[in-house]
């Protein structure tokens, strides 16, 4: 997946460590474009119009990737693969773009197969790791295992209690260049995810590329949002949310996540440093 992880995991059975290496396998297996073999590389090559089965993993995510879609009213976008590649993010850098509005109405589902009803390419980097992070807990609930915390690239899912019967406090990074107050939150049964421009971006010709991309527009987002932090029950939905308001901005974004009642956290780049807002979700969280 290109990222870390780690786990903290209180009385781990055995093969604990060998279990969430294979889901993580599994998981590249099925959606890293970075691996020609995998199922969303070989979907993403399918003849369009061809309908093509797809594995468990992968028909969660693209589910969940569509209905993010509508709720968002396309800011995440999970068939935004040709923009990520042409703005230098995927493994065909610099390609050119396909133009069409809505990348994601041209997928369509049907009784767990899928199909390009154009040449767009399906992308999960804005859910894949959240769904990781699920997918390693749920293997670790499976084995008995009903206190440990699960951290991918940052996104985090904590379940039970420490052996000190404290919940499992994570402090969430704030951007490394701005004066903003970290968050810290105790995760019982819960996730958290951000997203943001100081974790993923490139230089080019002295300005600052977000990797997270705006389909509306086709480029990666200017409003200056630095980033958004999100909290959900679901590593997936939260990783999700967070990419949304992410490219939705503070206005749009987050009046979304508050209709939601989602406790979420975005700052923003200014001319005098920096501007934060939180919904009244997160708000009473940190009361």
């Amino acid at each position: 997946m290109g990222t870390s992880w780690s786990a903290q995991i209180v009385a781990p059975p055995a093969g604990c460590a060998a279990a969430i290496e294979a889901v993580l396998a599994r998981i590249i297996d099925q959606m890293s474009n970075w691996e020609a073999d995998s199922a969303i590389s070989r979907f993403n090559r399918a003849p369009v119009g061809e309908w093509m089965p797809l594995p468990a993993d992968m028909l969660t995510v693209l589910r969940a990737g569509l209905d993010m879609a509508r709720l968002s009213h396309g800011a995440f976008d999970p068939a935004i693969g040709r923009l990520v590649d042409h703005w230098g993010f995927g493994p065909n850098a610099f390609a050119s773009p396909y133009a069409i509005a809505a990348p994601w109405r041209r997928i369509e589902l049907e009784r767990g197969h899928a199909r390009r009803l154009a040449d767009v390419t399906l992308d999960f980097s804005g859910i894949a790791k959240g769904f990781a992070v699920d997918a390693v807990a749920d293997a670790l609930l499976d084995m008995g295992v009903t206190n440990f915390l699960i951290e991918i690239g940052g996104e985090l899912r904590g379940e039970g209690i420490k052996p000190d019967l404290q919940p499992w406090w994570v402090d969430v990074e704030p951007p490394t260049d701005l004066p903003v107050p970290t968050l810290r939150i105790a995760l019982c049964d819960l996730a958290v995810a951000t997203s943001g421009d100081y974790r993923r971006f490139r230089m080019q010709d002295g300005a600052r590329l977000s990797h997270s991309i705006d389909p509306a527009t086709g480029q990666p987002i200017a409003q200056g949002v630095a980033s958004v932090t999100v909290l959900h029950a679901q590593a997936m939905l939260a990783d999700a949310w967070a990419t949304a308001i992410t490219v939705m901005g503070p206005d749009r974004g987050m009046h979304l996540a508050t209709r939601h009642g989602l406790p979420a956290r975005l700052v923003m780049r200014t001319a005098s440093g920096a501007q934060e807002y939180m919904t009244p979700a997160m708000a009473a969280m940190l009361d």
